[in-house]
Order: C-alpha cells, then structure tokens, then sequence
C-alpha cells in the first residue's frame, strides 16, 4: 500500500520493530515501571504508541487519530467520522450474531474435515492454520472450492512480500488477490444484471444485490468490502489458531480442563486471553489529523502513528508485572486483541466462532496434543506476530 503521508528521518534512539519479534521488541522498547515508554520513534520516523492507556485513547479517538492512511479504497476501516459510520452500518449487518449462528453447522463440518486431514504430524500455522482458514473463509462466502489451493499460494506469497518491506511485491501480491476476488464476482454480477438472482444467495450474492447505501455498489467498493474481510483475515485466523494451539500444546492443565468440558463463554474467553499474551494482530496505522499531545510528547498534525496492540496486551500497568499470566475473565475487560471504538473488528464474532469451531474439532480428534520437538519453531516477524511455523503432534484419540 502507498501511504499519503511522508515519514520523517530516522530520529536519534529511535526503536527497531522490523525484522524482530513484535512481542519481544514491543515489550523492550515499551519497559515498565520507571523505564516505561508508551510513546516511541520508529527507525522511519513513524509514532509507535506502546501503552495499554496510550493505544486506548488513540483508538477511541479517531478525530485526532485518522484511520484514511492509505491511497486505496479500504472500506470501512480507511474511512473517518460520518462516511465511516455508513460503511460500518453496512459491513455490521453481516455479522450479526444470528448471522454468526447459521454458520456453526457449516463451520463444524469443516473444521471437522480439516483438522481429520492433519492428524498426526502437521504444522500449527503453515499446513492446519492456512488451511483451516481458507476453508472456514470459503463456507462463509460461499466460494468455490476449487479456489482453496490458489489462495493457500497466495498466502504463501503475501507472507514473503510482508516479509521483504518490498512496496513492489507487497503491491503485486494485493493485484493478485483483488484479481481473485474479481473471478469470483464478475460472474455473479452480470448473472444478477441478466436479471438471474440465485435461488439460496451467500453472502457474496448479498453484498453484490446490496443497496442499504440508497445505490448498488460499485465494483470497486465490493472488492474493498471482500479484501477487508478476507485478504489480512486469512492470514490472521492462521496466526491466530496457531498461538491457541501453542498455549493448549504448552500447557497441559489448560489442555486438560478444556478436554472436560468448558462452556461456550468460557472456550471464547480461553481463546481472547491466548491471543492477547501473544497478540498476532500487531499493529494498525494511524495519521495525527490535528496536533495531540499522548504522554507528554506532541506528535504533529500529519505525522504517522502505529497503535501497537501487542504491546498494550502485555503492558504491567493494565496487567500487571507478569504479562504472560494466564487469567481469562481477570483480563477481559482490558483486552485489545479485537481493538476499540469505532473502527472495533467488525468480524470479531465470527472470528472467535472460527477459532472456537476449530479447538473443539482439534480436542475431540486428539487425544493429545503436543509440541513436535524434533522440528523447530519460528516466531513471526514485524509486522506480523505470532507464531509463522509451530510443528505440533496431533495424536488420533483412542
């Protein structure tokens, strides 16, 4: 993506995110107690907020903080104040909790189905992780199955062009998945303007006959609103799985209490805390849409900011001095994974049914589920957090 705004220079002890792990370095250039810094430089002269009570504030206040940082179309996430708030109006009829729970049966089924196919010896995030999430995002939208092997490419190839910070390859790969999801619409657009509606629409149908806006919406708009709700998603679901399966194969009360028996309620917030000790959702741009002052330092109207959830999921002065203790309901309220304010995941209730979905298949195939030791493990770099390879053992049960 191009951004608008210019960075400044590299400033003078300004901390290094890329290349390094983001917990690892978020916590570093954060510190706690008397060494805490909640606001730092980057090495590109960008803002990183670093504080739970610093990342907070600047997302609940979004006329200060602007989300419009990037020159594509991103809907609704690159939108500010009343045009946001129609977007948003729009995308929040898609995930609806009754629109959530039609899925479970679906989603059951292939979580089901997925986790069957990696019995045994697998990879947490790179072969379970990215395909249960394009399977899960291909039930959802109703896409055909035969795009599930280009999309696992795709991902393989957007991780690698993150990776290198090079705007070429990150911008060819963004090309590719619009072209992805513009094989998918075309045909259901000019099938709906021969008048040929389907007989049961998915949700891709739905957004394509969409006109809450008062007006269909554009070609260009439809690709924005499915690249929003897939492109980064895939990716992340992956990520994200495979922090909950690291935390379930490391920890065998957990494994074991999870095993017996555990509420819907409580599975979700077993899930919220897995990801915030290991927030894999690392940071979101911000441009300063006025002068603001965020502990102490001024950062000017026009300067760019990054909101670094992984940070403020491990700082003491919301959590304590043991950033890594495990306390679900404890922690709940402070937890940013899904962010806040206006511009919160709108996806987050099917995201956390996702995740639920997939646990509960993991725990009822296996009887144990355990780290493979024999092959190492890689930990994501910024800007992308996590686990990037977890081989585990999935072994059958009795």
């Amino acid at each position: 993506m191009t951004d608008l705004h210019t960075p400044a220079p590299a400033p003078d002890g300004a901390v290094t995110l890329a290349g390094a792990d983001p917990r690892a370095a978020g916590d570093a250039a954060r510190g706690a107690g008397r060494s805490r810094c909640p606001v730092a430089r980057t090495a590109d002269g960008s803002w990183v907020l670093l504080g739970h009570a610093e990342v907070r504030g600047a997302a609940l206040d979004d006329a200060a903080f602007s989300s419009a940082v990037s020159a594509h179309l991103q809907l609704p996430n690159g939108l500010d104040g009343a045009e946001h708030t129609r977007w948003r109006a729009l995308v929040d009829r898609y995930f609806t909790p009754a629109e959530v729970q039609r899925l479970r049966g679906p989603f059951e089924d292939a979580a089901r189905a997925v986790v069957a196919e990696h019995l045994g010896r697998t990879d947490a995030v790179a072969e379970l992780g990215r395909r249960m999430a394009v399977r899960l995002m291909t039930v959802w939208l109703g896409w055909p199955r035969e795009l599930e092997d280009e999309l696992l490419d795709w991902m393989e190839q957007n991780q690698a062009a993150t990776r290198s910070g090079d705007p070429a390859r990150t911008r060819a790969v963004a090309e590719r998945f619009d072209a992805i999801i513009r094989s998918v619409v075309g045909p259901r657009r000019a099938a709906a303007e021969r008048g040929e509606a389907p007989a049961d629409p998915d949700v891709t149908d739905r957004l394509i006959a969409d006109d809450s806006l008062g007006r269909p919406l554009t070609d260009e708009e439809i690709v924005s609103v499915l690249r929003n709700w897939t492109a980064g998603d895939l990716g992340s679901l992956a990520r994200c799985l495979g922090v909950v399966v690291h935390r379930i194969a490391e920890d065998p009360a957990l494994q074991e209490r999870l095993r017996a028996g555990v509420t819907e309620a409580e599975l979700a917030g077993v899930v919220d805390e897995c990801l915030r000790v290991d927030d894999p959702f690392v940071a979101n741009r911000r441009v300063a849409a006025r002068d603001v002052t965020v502990a102490g330092t001024t950062i000017a109207a026009g300067e760019r900011v990054l909101l670094h959830w992984t940070a403020a999921n491990r700082d003491a002065e919301a959590f304590g001095p043991d950033a890594d203790a495990f306390d679900p309901s404890g922690h709940a309220a402070d937890n940013l994974v899904w962010g806040v304010g206006r511009h919160v995941c709108p996806g987050r209730p099917l995201a956390t049914l996702e995740l639920c979905v997939a646990v509960t298949a993991l725990l009822e195939a296996t009887g144990q589920i355990r780290r493979d030791e024999e092959r190492p493990a890689e930990r994501g770099e910024h800007p992308v957090g996590g686990w990037r390879r977890l081989p585990v053992l999935l072994e059958p049960a009795a």
